[in-house]
């Protein structure tokens, strides 16, 4: 299983952006909710999902989007169920530490 990996750097902060790779370039709308799964944010390397959430322990900040990153994720313990938001059936989470 893969997903898509990305980090962004930014006044010395890193954001972690990940995907499940089927999602890359999809749009979800819900009421006045949107979220663009687009190449520009979340389109980097392809990597095993293992991979990925060895590098998620670390991060301080991360956007995450998918059933099985976040499913992994729970499953980890990086985040709790509740935690989670959806948008047209999609899971995503965000994780912000100050």
């Amino acid at each position: 299983m893969k997903v898509y990996f990305k980090i962004h750097i930014r006044d010395e902060c890193e954001t972690i952006a990940c995907c499940d790779e089927e999602l890359l370039n999809q749009v979800f709308i819900e009421g006045n909710l949107k979220i663009e799964i687009s190449n520009r944010f979340f389109g980097g390397k392809l990597i095993r999902i293992e991979d990925a959430i060895d590098i998620l322990k670390q991060a301080p900040f991360f956007n995450i989007v998918g059933e099985k990153i976040i499913e992994k994720a729970i499953d980890c313990k990086l985040l709790q169920r509740e935690g989670v938001r959806f948008i047209n059936g999609v899971p995503m989470a965000i994780k912000m530490i100050f």
